[in-house]
């Protein structure tokens, strides 16, 4: 379990344009990411000597950007294979490297061409290894459909309906139209929800986050080192990182998990709220991964924002809004900012700590809950301010 409460914090931020074709390189995108974070916390890339990222095959290394910006030794230097569970992962490696002594400063990033370049949307690759060789015969090849049977799942179990996947959509559209980088800003109804064309059942195109390329940056370092910096700092006080049983051969195998009414979120819950030392009713807004529109409600279930089957009826009534109960995504999140695999929440979640997250900032704001993942790993933060 994470041990280190209040003791490392996250100092700079950066981010490039989200688009449809950056007409860029992915090394492109990340250099300008991390310069930005490096620069916002008020430093030189001379003072970075960490960095660390994770990708699907799909990015530039982290030594690659670390020689491209000029560090000039980069003494902790890791890629992460990983999908959306990484986001959160790579600032608790980042970490745990500057608690070894192995870095003191420590950029991660996350860069990607995710629409005109590799696509995760796409097919799989169908050579027969794997669990592929399982799914593929039956045309189960893309992210769409493998996340619809979670989502078919839990509406079978609980009762759970597209109006409450629609009140998700929704509100994350509408809190994207304060927000000057996302990349869907159009107001949109329950009717546009709806009359949007269906791409594998249950899930409307609304249902699923977008193809971005683009990148973030976050700099991470002590809190006692961040005091000194540009911006107050945000603190990092828990963490968790995991899964549970068979959670198979890579991340789209989810044919040996016992239970698809629910995700990784119920195993990493009691170390995460452990580690931070408060529990949901301490958070005051969360950033929770939404590359569908599903993973919302079982998230919610598994970290105790309500009990299982109740995640469907907590985000109706205005409750997840800016201004209600809990605020969530208050950027657009995936389904509507852009997708940057999850470490865009992150950001966001730092911008609203700090209070500069301009005319979509939620008053009175100290701790801001972020994960990433869907299916049967992932990860999580809790930040205070």
């Amino acid at each position: 379990m994470f041990a280190l409460r209040d003791k490392y914090a996250i100092a700079g931020i950066g981010y490039t344009d989200f688009s449809k074709k950056s007409g860029r390189t992915v090394r492109s995108l990340a250099s300008e990411a991390c310069i930005k974070a490096t620069a916002d916390a008020g430093l030189k890339i001379s003072d970075i000597d960490g960095i660390v990222s994770f990708n699907f095959n799909d990015s530039a290394s982290a030594i690659a950007v670390a020689t491209e910006v000029g560090v000039p030794q980069a003494n902790y230097a890791v890629d992460f294979l990983a999908g959306g569970n990484g986001a959160n992962l790579i600032i608790l490696s980042a970490i745990a490297a500057i608690e070894a002594g192995l870095a003191k400063t420590v950029l991660c990033y996350r860069a990607m061409n995710g629409r005109s370049g590799f696509r995760l949307g796409g097919g799989r690759d169908l050579a027969a290894y794997n669990i592929t060789q399982y799914t593929a015969p039956f045309g189960w090849i893309t992210y769409p459909q493998a996340m619809a049977m979670w989502c078919r799942r839990h509406m079978v179990e609980y009762g759970t309906t597209s109006d409450q996947l629609g009140e998700i959509a929704v509100q994350f559209r509408k809190n994207a139209e304060h927000n000057e980088r996302a990349m869907q800003r159009t107001p949109i109804t329950m009717d546009d929800y709806f009359n949007s064309r269906m791409i594998v059942d249950p899930f409307h195109m609304l249902d699923i986050c977008l193809e971005t390329d683009g990148a973030c940056a976050v700099l991470v370092t002590t809190a006692e080192r961040a005091k000194d910096m540009k911006h107050k700092p945000v603190h990092v006080m828990g963490g968790a990182y995991g899964g549970g049983p068979n959670q198979g051969e890579d991340l789209f195998d989810a044919m040996r998990w016992p239970d698809h009414s629910h995700n990784y979120a119920k195993y990493i819950a009691a170390d995460l709220w452990k580690s931070a030392g408060i529990g949901p009713k301490d958070i005051d807004l969360a950033q929770i991964y939404d590359c569908f529109t599903y993973s919302i409600i079982m998230q919610l279930e598994g970290l105790g924002f309500c009990d299982p089957g109740e995640g469907g009826p907590f985000v109706q009534g205005g409750r997840i809004a800016p201004d209600g109960e809990l605020p969530l995504n208050t950027a657009g999140g995936l389904l509507s900012e852009g997708y940057i695999h999850g470490l865009n929440h992150v950001v966001e979640a730092v911008q609203q700590l700090r209070g500069d997250a301009g005319v979509r900032q939620v008053p009175d704001v100290e701790t801001c809950l972020t994960t990433a993942g869907a299916m049967t790993c992932g990860s999580a933060l809790v930040l205070r301010n």
